[in-house]
């Protein structure tokens, strides 16, 4: 017999049991919390990388282990019935921290599996006028399926690509999206969908998402939110917000274990969303001469919500944590607020601090908006050799990239990859690079199990290797 673990044993016993939300009641933030809680990382190891892939706390393990265990113990019963109650319960608990109605969300693998979702069902017209927009902070794997889509469309689609110059303002982002689809439409195209983050992943910064969606609906064009950075990171109502599909990560900053997302649709649109991915026994087809036998049972539920509970034979336990990982963050943590209030401090604070050991600076604009996030992103002492042009990708280069130890052009993924993988080798740990403007940084994540001294930490192995790279050791 399966053990019931509905009970998360992960209060701390100086924790009373009548007030686990009170901020004294709570564990400390940092290194304590990493020993007690997240002590599954390898004590060697600091991983500053979360943005990338996310953890769990072991109590969340725990819960997946017992879900998994339960589905072998009696596969069938747990498969068809039991797992869509807790599926429910899962939901119920994502849609109301998410303030949006619980038949407008569902849960699929991952963000960039949300986005191919929408893209894959909608119907582009034979009068070869709908157009994707989308910014060049894009995440890589969005862009991908974006060509994807142009390639399978047959030229029924085309994409307009709106450029930014960071760091700019919220008001240049908005300006952009304007410009674009005015220039769009005079080119006699018709712009269908704008695909944009609430925090891009290169650089690690907060997107005017709020604005970009307010935008979208006054210029009718459909707002598709990769969230893949978003919940758990940045406050979210989606009530308030109103997109027309929106897609983020559980796993990244809610301690969801991978891969899971969150898929949220508003009635209004759920009819655009004919099939999953990959089509399984929920799909309804238009006019079938037959009705196709669907072996699971009824449930009465929308046609929307009863196509993703199934999508083929998969491990779902990790749907079924989101309820627990919710719970958790507020008996143990103290709630969504104080979660983001120390990521984003910590963030900030730690990002400063390695800029100032570094001697370099922190990737925010004027007004401080891009660093309102638990992502941060700190110059390296090393650039790229100056183009004959002066622009770097049709941007002007960064103006203190010239001055630093100049790497060859061409060069930039051989001293990335070397780069990163010394850090995994020699220091146990991970930094997301990239090269923008014409110099390195750094994209260094905030989170509960982190302090102020692990970002201080980060700063010499990133200083270490700039200076073997000025030195040519990455050849």
């Amino acid at each position: 017999m399966v053990a019931n673990t509905d009970d998360l044993a992960v209060r701390t016993k100086e924790t009373p049991q009548s007030t686990p939300h009170r901020t004294s009641d709570v564990v400390a933030w940092g290194k304590g919390l990493r020993e007690q809680h997240f002590n599954l990382f390898d004590p060697n190891y600091h991983n500053l990388n979360n943005g990338s892939f996310g953890t769990i706390p072991r109590a969340i393990q725990a819960k997946l282990r017992d879900y998994q265990d339960q589905a072998e113990a009696r596969p069938d019963a747990f498969i068809r019935y039991r797992e869509k109650e807790l599926l429910d319960e899962s939901r119920a608990a994502v849609a109301k921290l998410l303030n949006a109605p619980v038949d407008t969300v569902v849960f699929v693998s991952n963000a960039t599996l949300g986005v191919n979702t929408v893209l894959r069902n909608l119907y582009w017209a034979d009068d070869k006028k709908d157009e994707i927009l989308y910014f060049d902070t894009i995440y890589g794997g969005c862009a991908k399926t974006i060509d994807y889509i142009l390639e399978t469309a047959y030229g029924r689609v085309s994409a307009r690509c709106i450029p930014l110059t960071y760091p700019c303002s919220d008001d240049e982002v908005l300006a952009a999206f304007t410009r674009e689809v005015a220039a769009s439409r005079a080119q006699g195209k018709r712009p269908k969908v704008c695909i944009f983050d609430v925090v891009s992943s290169l650089p690690g910064i907060r997107f005017p998402f709020e604005a970009i969606t307010a935008a979208c609906k006054e210029a009718n064009i459909l707002s598709c939110i990769d969230g893949a950075q978003g919940i758990g990171m940045v406050p979210l109502d989606l009530n308030a917000l109103d997109p027309d599909f929106f897609v983020s990560n559980c796993h990244k900053w809610l301690h969801v274990p991978r891969g899971c997302a969150v898929f949220y649709v508003p009635l209004r649109n759920q009819a655009l969303i004919r099939s999953t991915l990959p089509t399984s026994h929920g799909f309804v087809a238009a006019g079938a001469s037959a009705r196709r036998i669907n072996p699971l049972p009824p449930n009465g539920k929308s046609v929307f919500v009863n196509a993703f509970e199934f999508v083929g034979t998969l491990d779902n336990s990790p749907y079924l944590c989101v309820k627990d990982s919710i719970r958790w963050r507020e008996e143990v943590l103290g709630g969504e607020q104080r979660i983001m209030e120390y990521q984003e401090k910590l963030a900030r604070e730690g990002g400063k601090n390695v800029a100032e050991f570094l001697g370099t600076k922190v990737f925010e604009n004027e007004e401080g908006t891009l660093g309102r996030c638990a992502m941060v992103n700190v110059a390296l002492p090393i650039a790229l050799e100056r183009d004959e042009t002066g622009l770097e990708n049709g941007k002007a280069r960064d103006e203190d990239a010239d001055g630093l130890p100049a790497v060859p052009r061409g060069d930039e993924g051989l001293v990335t990859n070397w780069f990163q993988k010394r850090l995994i080798e020699e220091y146990g740990t991970f930094v997301a690079l990239f090269v923008y403007r014409g110099r390195w940084w750094a994209r260094l994540s905030a989170q509960v199990y982190l302090g102020v001294g692990d970002f201080e930490w980060a700063g010499k192995p990133l200083k270490e290797l700039c200076e073997r790279v000025a030195k040519g050791e990455y050849k």
